[in-house]
């Protein structure tokens, strides 16, 4: 059962990073991307009064919330230049460079609070680098892939900052409460957004011809998303976490395998290179990001 459960995790983020570039391909090709996220917070939006009803919210004190709120600022933040990323790449090509993020964390950790790096963690770092690398050359040419490295190395520092801030404050077993706080700081994003009036014409123009579809799937997409981290949660407490941890580290195999998958039996749904130069690099890229985050998860355990 833990085995599973440990495999629903990669399997769900998997779908939830093809899910993300439908929703851009289909409806955010031409707009911008931001649009996307200010339907996010309003999903957040709709789901902060039962937490509300249920939850003392206020129990983590100023400091706690301030923090948490911040962290779902910053969440944001990060969605906002990795869905910009997924407007111009394959999901599979995006996907490894997600895992650049332990690497921020480490060294935000290593300048913040102190922690120390192991020779476990360098080795896991450098083959994730690897693996980036690798994924950021077009094979057209051979030519680096400036805007999606660029897109990517923002989005997963925004990421890495978020947590290390959360480990600073070290606010701890709270998840309702937590919960509640990152979808202020969505709210927040999404509030600064529809600033701009040019955005705010966008909103409207596309809540006005598809609201109920870019909610629908974006609120089931949160759903799995969800899913996925309580699954990979409940495997570390019933069996080992190495392998857990190890097995997590699959994700860019299952975004890799379910773009050919979807490209070959539904095309209009999902398109990936499936030359076998592409598909070599790509491998490769995946193989090394794999490495690099199971030596970071055990050194890190």
């Amino acid at each position: 059962m833990w085995l599973l459960l440990a495999f629903c995790g990669p399997v769900m983020w998997a779908a939830s990073t093809h899910i993300d570039k439908y929703l851009v391909e289909r409806f955010f090709k031409t707009s911008d991307v931001g649009v996307l996220l200010v339907f996010t917070a309003l999903i957040g939006v709709a789901a902060m009064p039962p937490i509300f009803a249920f939850v003392d919210v206020t129990g983590i004190g100023p400091t706690g919330i301030a923090v948490i709120t911040l962290s779902g600022m910053l969440y944001m933040g990060a969605m906002y230049f990795y869905l910009g990323a997924l407007q111009g790449e394959e999901a599979s090509v995006v996907a490894p460079l997600f895992q650049a993020a332990p690497i921020f964390t480490f060294a935000l950790a290593f300048l913040l609070l102190g922690e120390k790096l192991t020779p476990r963690e360098l080795m896991g770092g450098a083959a994730i680098v690897c693996g980036a690398a690798i994924v950021s050359w077009s094979p057209g040419g051979f030519k680096f892939r400036t805007r999606l490295v660029l897109l990517m190395l923002a989005a997963t520092f925004a990421l890495a900052l978020s947590s290390v801030i959360f480990k600073l404050f070290a606010v701890k077993d709270e998840f309702w409460t937590t919960t509640f706080w990152m979808f202020v700081g969505e709210a927040i994003f999404g509030l600064a957004f529809l600033l701009f009036p040019s955005r705010r014409t966008e909103f409207f123009n596309m809540f006005r011809t598809n609201p109920g579809a870019v909610i629908g799937i974006n609120a089931a997409n949160e759903l799995i998303n969800l899913g996925g981290g309580l699954a990979a949660r409940y495997a570390s407490i019933l069996g080992p976490v190495s392998i857990v941890q190890a097995i997590g580290g699959t994700t860019t195999f299952f975004v890799f395998g379910f773009g050919i998958v979807l490209s070959m039996f539904l095309p209009q749904l999902a398109h990936e290179d499936t030359w076998r130069r592409s598909l070599i690099q790509k491998g490769l890229a995946a193989v090394f990001v794999a490495v690099g985050v199971v030596l970071v998860g055990g050194a890190a355990r």
